[in-house]
């Protein structure tokens, strides 16, 4: 997993008209969550802005007024009309400790129903995995080469090293779909016979 560094104030006043006065300075209210207590801060909000809007996956580097810890972000709440960040709950990591975190999917190979006119179609982006944190990878790749027209991969049908996926078991992950070309291409070979 890739590394983010993050600087943070502590906040001693919680509450509607503290959070407030922080969104108005520009600030996103944030919390700790997982060490000896939970601890309130904030953080602004261009610091964060590359640790949000990304499909990668990061182990934050967190230092609140000269006190680091390693953190992963656990939650996020936006603004229902502006899409503004309102809050962001972080999960402090351990060396010991495992943790749940959606990690992305990325398909490898050209399947062998994309060959015979089939269309890829990746049905889950992220996949929720339970592992150490030095485990989790930045990205958990799928081979989908044998992969033939009208089939799926399931969760089910996938293991990782040192992971344990937390998805329902016959979740699909990406299926080969028959396009419209391929269904006109099997049934005129269909009618010749």
């Amino acid at each position: 997993m890739k590394s983010f560094e993050l600087a943070g104030q502590s906040r001693t006043d919680i509450g509607k008209k503290a959070t407030k006065a922080v969104r108005a300075a520009g600030n996103i209210p944030a919390i700790l969550y997982g060490g000896e207590k939970e601890i309130a801060f904030e953080v602004s909000e261009t610091s964060v802005r590359n640790l949000i809007y990304t499909p990668d996956i990061f182990v934050v580097e967190l230092t609140i007024d000269g006190k680091a810890c390693k953190a992963i972000v656990q939650d996020l709440q936006f603004h229902p009309v502006t899409d503004k960040v309102l809050h962001i709950d972080f999960l402090q990591v351990f060396e010991e400790k495992p943790i749940v975190i959606e990690v992305p999917v990325k398909l490898e190979g050209l399947a062998d129903g994309v060959r015979q006119g089939g269309k890829l179609s990746l049905e889950m982006r992220k996949l929720r995995v339970k592992a150490l944190y030095a485990n989790v990878p930045e990205r958990l790749e799928i081979n989908v080469t044998e992969l033939g027209l009208g089939k799926t991969i399931q969760v089910g049908a996938l293991s990782f090293e040192n992971l344990e996926l937390l998805n329902a078991k016959n979740a699909v992950v990406c299926a080969v779909k028959l396009t419209r070309a391929a269904r006109g291409a099997k049934a005129a070979a269909a009618n010749k016979k």
